[in-house]
Parts: structure tokens; C-alpha cells; sequence
């Protein structure tokens, strides 16, 4: 890049990602700068990590289709049917036309099959009425109506951001009720990603924050505070180790009374740390830089700032020293390390290092790396994040050959990361090994409980981090996924390499060796029980690292892949959690596409607070995004987004569980109200020589499933708790007894139908058996065909809502009301439309029909006896089927026509 200014020759300076804009930075302390975009379009990081967005269905929308060409097949056969016996009744003599007007022959056979076909579409249009198209409004109704109450639900509002839940999407509501696999991000959604500087070993000597007591190298000793001189590793030593943390970071100062606020800077590089001893607060791109700044500052040596390549820090002599910083060596993934070269005042020339133990170790020398080890180990056990600091002192020989180097990588157009790390890995050799820090990131509110709840309620749930194996481990333990005695089953580039062969072999060995042991030899588990807390059964857990699934996944040529893959997918089944480690994200997409994909299509849930947990959220059936510190693309890309992790407990028990039950029920009655509706319709044309003649008049087609029987459901579909919310949070075993669409499979299905079909019958029959003497009133005037349908219509109106009205458990003044108001509005509208001559009607059916009817004993005596005997099963079942265990006052379950598994909650 040449920068021209007007006084100076042009300088090349190189870009690399020192010079990097990411999105959201600010501009500071200049008013303006030269820029080059790099990296667009679809080259930026997060397009490369984007996962295509799918449309996501739910299983229940999924069912409704099934369900419907069930009925789209009942209603063609109906009208075959019908079709077929109309031309059997009419071929017969006499039936067709009076002996007064009988047709030739030839009349008889012009236009035959256009005649068959007009009578067909006829009866489709008759009975069209069986496929309950106002079902998707209401469905769409419910779906967008409910949703509000995830919004508003109080225990979802965080007082700390200010905000509650918020919904993208209404469409898989239901969906959160039928969850069997939910997959994790570890930092910012198990833990806080709110690092705290814990403690730090310096020369194998342990020093804490506080006053403790800790058992140590095998003596008891008493560690104080690194403020405190202790002999142990030296006041120098003790130095050089807070120099080099007050050094080697790339966080900038924030001085107070500056236009930005502390706390988190949403869609931007990091967080802003205020610090309100100092009145400072610092910024960086990861929290852990910053906490380990504030370590170095409680401990003496405060970091003031960077300014023209010059690094200021105060001592514990309240000193300011000067350095230069001459080079920054950037910490990437494969390195896992950064360092800083800085020359001091005396003219010396250091270089400070820190990084994961795994990569500073083999730089530094053996007899150092052995007194550390141990505190590194047992630091990452107890679940805290590690890092190891090493320095380095150059000689000005060894500084001008790095130097030389360094700039020519940074200005080389062809190879420029090859040739900086062959460089950075030059200079980071023969360090001296400093000492270790050690940076807690606390486990969220009530993770563990939550996480036993899941599980709990039968769901596998598996982490999916970037972060090093033993610190993962160590947050699955605090989170309780792994118990003390659970076995681990670990397959990572550390187990591959043990044997001494080629990765794939040991591979392909451990495959078997584990799928033996926990899927072949494992006694058989009953179905939905995630974890056996008896003492016979063993449970396990499973560990893999990106690069071991990265052979999985797309193995060698010669390897089978689609063997690899269900072997670990099977061991991983049978497991009660698994963590993956030191995953990109394309590889946690992977992972969720694989088990969406697998035997069963089980349904899959993803929760992540930051843009690397974009792709496996898009990919997952239901996708959830934490309010976190990580900015809002996971937020923005879920289908659900809540503050904290613990929110997701009550998400899916009540509120999962709730939606399901409601909307299950939903398209079950719409279904089964409709059979009711049409049945009489066609037992009636085998009384009416299939003359295509309505039982019931156009009013009342039009406005069954628009007035009459519409708003009911509707407002239980939103209302109703057929179990307390507390004993859905309490007893996660309830949130099983829907799993895997329970209550919309063929078994539920097939018992509404023939529910359907049973009160059909009656409705149809018990009427016929009253008209078989037709003269009904006391004047001796006899009901005609539309009083007939009127009654049916009547009864059929009563029941279908009453059988509602038995089905509700929770009770609110909105099902009061249109429960008994659709009733009342259905007796009003009969009245008031058979009570006036309406002008605009070429001719009236209904006129005073309903009123004549109700003048009728006989009518009311068979009105009320037919609803009985609809709803006397109902009735039984309530009766019958008392709730049993020690919620039996709060809790009361759907009767059996809805709900499967009543009879084994308990």
C-alpha cells in the first residue's frame, strides 16, 4: 500500500490483520484514515461461515397433510359413491322420471359420462365441506396469537440488558414441545463469557487473589496475594511475569469521560470493561486479554495505554516505564499463540509470548515446562481457561535478522501467511518459560439445573465449543452432563496418535472398539430415558475434536465414509451427552445436519450467543440465540431469542409442552367436528334418491366453521393448561409423554375419526327414528325435510362444543364466554334468520322453522337425549379417569380421545 503525502517520499506499508476493520469498529483518536475494502461480498468470514437458510416445517404442519388426503380420499370416495348408486337407483324402472314423462332411449344416452362427471362434481361440491380449509386460518391464527406470550412471559425479562424474549418466527412454536436433541455453544451460553483473572503460577509457584489455604506439591501452604512479596519465585521473576501480561495484548485504554458508555458495545469488537478504581475501562477484541490486564493492575503494574508504537506502564513504585512496541505477532488459531517485541529505555530488546500450553511448551525449555505443567492441568481440570506467558531477551544481531524478515513477509504479495508463520515460528523458539495464568469464565445462572432438566425430559444434549478439550470437559462436569461416573469414550488427535499407526487405522479401531462397548454390549434402555441412575447400567460420554471429525467426516478416498459416520453416530446415540471440541463452525452445522438426517429424523434444537453459532442455528429444526456479549447475529438468525440460558428450561417444558398439546387438539377436533358435520349430509342422499338435495340450509353451511364452532377452539388452542406450568417445570418427565408426535399419529387420528364417524350416526339416525312419526306438533302438522336438518344441525352445533367445553382444564372468563356465547349467538341467528322475510332471498327455507321446532316436546326431548348419548363416552372418562399421584388437585390431564399416554403420567 503507498500512502503519498505531500512533505514525505512514499512509504510501502504492508496490511495484514493488525490492519483489519472488522464490522462494527469504531474510529478513534483521528479524524480520518486511508482505507482499502478487502474481503467483501462473499469472501468476508461470516459469508464463508454462512449455512443456507431452509424453510423450516414443523412435524404437526407435516401431519396435517397426512391427515388431509386421508380426508381428500374420504370425500372422493363419498362422491364416487354417491355418483355410482345414482345411476344403479335410477337404471332401474320407474325411478328415473313419473310414467307420465318418460324419456327415450335416446334421451337416456346423450351426454351419458358429461352427465356422470357434472353429478360427480356435484357431489364434491356437496360434501367439499369435510376438508376443513378454515383449520390453516385458525392454525395461523394460533400460531401468531401465541406467540405473544413467550413476549410477554416475566421470567423471560432480564433486568440486567432490560429485555425479555422475542420471537422471529410463529411458525414452530409447537416444535419446542417435541425437541429430542439440543445442541450447545459453551461460551456466552453455558458460561457467562465474563472472564475473571483467578490466579497465576509464576516459576511453578502458585499465587492466588486471595487468602486461601491450598493443598500443593504435595505440602500445605498459603498463598497470598502476588502484591505481597513471597518467597517463592522472586520479586524479579514476579515482575517479568506482570510486565509481560501489562505487554503482550492488544487491548486499547478507554479514559474516562469518553462518549462511550461501559458495557458491551452490541455488533462491535469486544466488550468496553470499565475499572472504577482507576476510572479507566479497557477494550479488546476477547474478554480474556482484558481480565488478564486487570490481573497485572490489582496487582501493581497498571497498563496506561498505547500511543505513536509506544506502550506505557506503571509499576508498583507508582513509575511510568516506556517501551517501544517494534512488532506484534498476531494470535491465530493455528498458532495459538501471539507475542510482542518491545525495546526498552536501556536499549534491550524482548520478546514476551503467551498461549495455549500446547504451544508454548515445545518452545521453551523442558526443565521449566515440568513445573508448570502441573498447575496448567490441574487449572484446566478445575474448568478455568489457561494461558502460558514465555519471554525471550533478542540480541540486536537476532532482532535485525527478525526484523529484515518480518517486513519482507509482510510485503510479499504471493505466500504472505506461509512466510509470516515460518517467521513467527523462527523467532518464538528458545523462550524462557515465565509462568501461567489461570481465567475463570462462570457458568451461567442455573446452567446445571437447566441442563438436567433437559435431560431429564429425555433430551440428548450435546456441546459444541472452539475451546480446548479439558476446559470443556471440566464445564460439562460443573453443568452436571457428565456425572462422576460416567465413562468417557474419547476420540481426539491425542487418542489417534497413541497407537503408533496411521490416524485412520486407530481410528477405525477406536470406532469399533467403542461402539462395542456402549451400543453392542449396552443392555437395552427404554425408550426416552436419557440417563439410568441405577448401579448396573453404565453411562457414557463421548469427546471428539474437530480435527478427529474432520476424518469422520471426509475421510481418505480408500476409507469408508458412510461406515465411519454411522459408527459414530451410533455410539454418540447411545451416549447421555457428548462435547465437541475445537469445532469451525461449518463443523457444528455439520454435526446438527448429520443427526437432523438420521434414522427417525429426530427433531433438533441449537442455541448459541455468537456468529460462529450462526450456521448450526439456521441448520437445526428450531434455532435459539442468546442475548449475550457477542453481539446480535445469532439473535438475529434464530427463530427464538431469550436472555439467559436458564430461560430455555421453561421454554421448552411449559411453553413447548402447552403449544403442542393445544394445537394438536386443534387440528384433531377441526377434523373430527367437520366428519360430524358431513356425515348426516351424506347418510341423507341414500334417502333422497341421490338428488345432490343439502340437508342443512346454505346459512348454515356458510357459518358452521365461520361462526358457530370457530372462536371455542380458537380461544383453548391460546388458553388452555391441561397440566399447571409449575408441574410442567417440575416433573420434566411429563414433556416425554408428547415426544415424537404423540398425539398426532395415526392411533389419536384413528380415534377422533371414528369418534367422528360414531356421532355422525347418531346424530343422523336418532333424528329418523323421531320422524318416524312425522306429525311432531300438538296441531298435528308435520316437520318437514328442513326441520329435519334443522334439529340435526342443532344437535350437532351443541355437541361438538360441549365436547370442547368437557376437554378444557383451565378455565377462563374468555372460555366462558365464547363457549356459551357461540351457543347463544347459534339460537339467536337461528331465530332471527327463519323470523323475517328477507327481500333479497328468491326463496326462504328457514322461515319460523327453528321456532316451529322448539314448539315441539318431542324436539327438545330428542335434543337433549342425542347430546347425552354423543357425549356420554366423554362424560364417563371424566368421571372415571381421576388424575392419581401427589399433584392430583392441581393437575388434570386430557381425556384419553386427546391424550394418549393419560394413563401413564404416573
Amino acid at each position: 500500500m503507498h500512502i503519498y503525502k505531500t512533505d514525505q517520499d512514499p512509504a510501502v506499508r504492508s496490511l495484514g490483520p493488525e490492519n483489519l476493520l472488522l464490522k462494527g469498529a469504531t474510529l478513534k483518536n483521528t479524524k480520518k484514515i486511508y482505507g482499502v475494502a478487502v474481503y467483501t461480498g462473499m469472501e468476508t468470514k461470516m459469508a464463508l461461515n454462512y449455512q443456507g437458510k431452509s424453510q423450516k416445517r414443523s412435524a404437526v404442519e407435516k401431519s396435517i397433510n397426512a391427515f388431509l388426503l386421508v380426508y381428500l380420499c374420504i370425500l372422493i370416495s363419498k362422491a364416487v359413491v354417491c355418483t355410482t348408486l345414482k345411476y344403479v337407483w335410477q337404471s332401474q324402472d320407474g325411478q328415473d322420471e313419473p310414467w307420465y314423462n318418460q324419456k327415450t332411449q335416446k334421451e337416456k344416452d346423450t351426454y351419458v359420462y358429461l352427465k356422470m362427471f357434472t353429478d360427480f362434481l356435484s357431489f364434491m361440491v356437496l360434501f367439499n365441506f369435510i376438508i376443513p380449509v378454515s383449520m390453516y386460518v385458525t392454525v395461523e391464527m394460533q400460531k401468531f396469537l401465541g406467540s405473544f406470550f413467550i413476549t410477554w412471559d416475566k421470567d423471560f425479562f432480564d433486568p440486567e440488558i432490560h429485555e425479555g424474549a422475542l420471537v422471529n418466527t410463529s411458525d414452530l412454536n409447537e416444535e419446542l414441545g417435541q425437541v429430542e436433541y439440543v445442541f450447545t455453544d459453551k461460551t456466552g451460553t453455558l458460561t457467562q463469557n465474563n472472564m475473571e483473572f483467578i490466579e497465576c503460577c509464576i516459576d511453578g509457584f502458585q499465587y492466588k487473589n486471595t487468602d486461601a489455604v491450598s493443598e500443593l506439591d504435595g505440602f500445605c501452604v498459603t498463598d497470598g496475594p502476588v502484591s505481597k512479596l513471597q518467597q517463592k519465585a522472586g520479586l524479579e521473576k514476579e515482575e517479568l511475569f506482570l510486565r509481560a501480561l501489562c505487554l503482550c495484548h492488544t487491548v486499547q485504554v478507554k479514559e474516562a469521560g469518553s462518549d462511550e458508555t461501559d458495557g458491551v458495545e452490541v455488533d462491535g469488537l469486544g466488550a468496553a470493561y470499565s475499572q472504577p478504581d482507576e476510572e479507566r475501562g479497557f477494550i479488546a477484541s476477547s474478554p480474556d486479554e482484558v481480565a488478564l490486564v486487570k490481573g497485572a493492575m490489582k496487582h501493581g503494574f497498571t497498563f496506561l495505554g498505547l500511543e505513536n508504537k509506544t506502550m506505557k506502564i506503571r509499576n508498583r513504585q507508582n513509575d511510568t516505564e516506556v517501551y517501544e512496541l517494534l512488532h506484534v505477532l498476531n494470535f491465530d488459531p493455528v498458532r495459538r499463540r501471539m507475542s510482542v517485541i518491545v525495546r526498552t529505555k536501556s536499549g534491550e530488546t524482548l520478546l514476551f509470548c503467551k498461549g495455549a500450553d500446547s504451544s508454548i511448551f515445545p518452545r521453551v525449555r523442558p526443565e521449566e515446562v515440568d513445573r508448570i505443567r502441573m498447575h496448567v492441568e490441574r487449572n484446566a481440570t478445575d474448568g478455568y481457561r489457561t494461558l502460558c506467558v514465555a519471554y525471550k531477551q533478542l540480541s540486536p544481531e537476532e532482532y535485525a535478522v527478525a526484523d529484515a524478515e518480518l517486513r519482507d513477509a509482510r510485503l510479499a504479495l504471493q505466500d504472505r501467511e506461509e512466510k509470516l508463520m515460518a517467521v513467527y515460528n523462527q523467532v518464538e523458539t528458545g523462550m524462557n518459560l515465565v509462568g501461567a495464568t489461570a481465567v475463570e469464565d462462570r457458568l451461567q445462572e442455573e446452567a446445571a439445573e437447566t441442563m438436567e432438566a433437559l435431560q431429564g425430559a429425555g433430551m440428548k444434549v450435546w456441546v459444541l465449543t472452539g475451546d480446548k478439550m479439558e476446559t470443556a470437559k471440566s464445564t460439562c462436569y460443573a453443568c452436571r452432563l457428565f456425572q462422576r461416573g460416567t465413562e468417557l469414550l474419547e476420540l481426539t488427535v491425542r487418542t489417534l496418535d497413541d497407537g503408533g499407526r496411521k490416524r485412520e487405522e486407530r481410528l477405525h479401531e477406536l470406532l469399533l472398539d467403542y461402539h462395542k462397548k456402549a451400543v453392542q454390549d449396552a443392555p437395552p434402555v427404554k425408550a426416552g430415558v436419557t440417563r439410568s441412575w441405577s448401579t448396573t447400567n453404565q453411562d457414557y460420554g463421548f469427546i471428539i475434536d474437530g480435527a478427529t471429525l474432520s476424518l469422520v467426516m471426509n475421510p481418505s478416498p480408500d476409507a469408508n465414509s458412510n461406515r465411519y459416520k454411522n459408527l459414530f453416530l451410533q455410539i454418540c446415540q447411545s451416549c447421555t451427552a457428548v462435547l465437541c471440541c475445537r469445532m469451525a463452525p461449518l463443523q457444528k452445522a455439520q454435526i446438527v445436519k448429520m443427526v437432523k438426517n438420521s434414522k427417525g429424523s429426530p427433531i433438533t434444537l441449537s442455541i448459541g450467543d455468537g456468529a460462529n453459532d450462526v450456521s448450526m442455528i439456521l441448520e437445526a429444526h428450531v434455532g435459539i440465540g442468546i442475548k449475550g456479549k457477542e453481539g446480535r447475529q445469532a439473535v438475529r438468525n434464530s427463530d427464538y431469542a431469550i436472555p439467559k440460558l436458564k430461560h430455555l428450561k421453561k421454554l421448552l417444558l411449559a411453553h413447548g409442552h402447552l403449544y403442542y398439546v393445544r394445537i394438536a387438539h386443534l387440528v384433531q377436533y377441526f377434523f373430527y367436528k367437520n366428519l360430524c358435520f358431513i356425515l348426516p349430509q351424506f347418510l341423507y342422499q341414500f334417502f333422497c334418491g341421490y338428488s345432490q338435495q343439502p340437508l342443512y340450509d346454505a346459512a348454515y353451511l356458510t357459518m358452521y366453521n365461520i361462526c358457530f364452532t370457530s372462536m371455542p377452539i380458537l380461544a383453548y388452542s391460546l388458553l388452555e393448561q391441561h397440566i399447571a406450568i409449575e408441574i410442567l417445570l417440575d416433573n420434566a418427565t411429563l414433556y416425554r409423554e408428547i415426544a415424537k408426535n404423540a398425539m398426532l399419529r395415526w392411533g389419536p387420528f384413528l380415534y377422533w375419526t371414528v369418534l367422528g364417524v360414531f356421532q355422525g350416526l347418531l346424530f343422523f339416525f336418532g333424528v329418523r327414528y323421531l320422524f318416524s312419526n312425522p306429525a311432531l306438533q300438538d296441531n298435528g302438522q308435520v316437520f318437514g325435510n328442513w326441520s329435519y336438518g334443522t334439529i340435526v344441525f342443532t344437535i350437532l352445533v351443541f355437541t361438538v362444543t360441549l365436547k370442547l367445553a368437557l376437554d378444557t382444564r383451565h378455565w377462563t372468563w374468555i372460555n366462558h364466554f365464547v363457549i356459551w356465547g357461540s351457543l347463544a349467538f347459534y339460537v339467536f341467528f337461528s331465530f332471527f334468520w327463519g323470523g323475517i322475510i328477507w327481500p333479497f332471498l328468491k326463496q326462504q327455507r328457514l322461515y319460523f322453522v327453528f321456532a316451529n321446532m322448539l314448539s315441539s316436546v318431542s324436539a327438545w326431548l330428542v335434543i337433549i337425549l342425542l347430546i347425552l348419548l354423543s357425549l356420554l363416552p366423554d362424560i364417563l372418562l371424566v368421571v372415571l379417569r381421576k388424575p392419581k399421584g401427589p399433584h392430583a388437585q392441581k393437575i388434570t390431564a386430557v381425556t384419553p380421545l386427546s391424550y394418549k399416554y393419560l394413563s401413564e403420567l404416573y
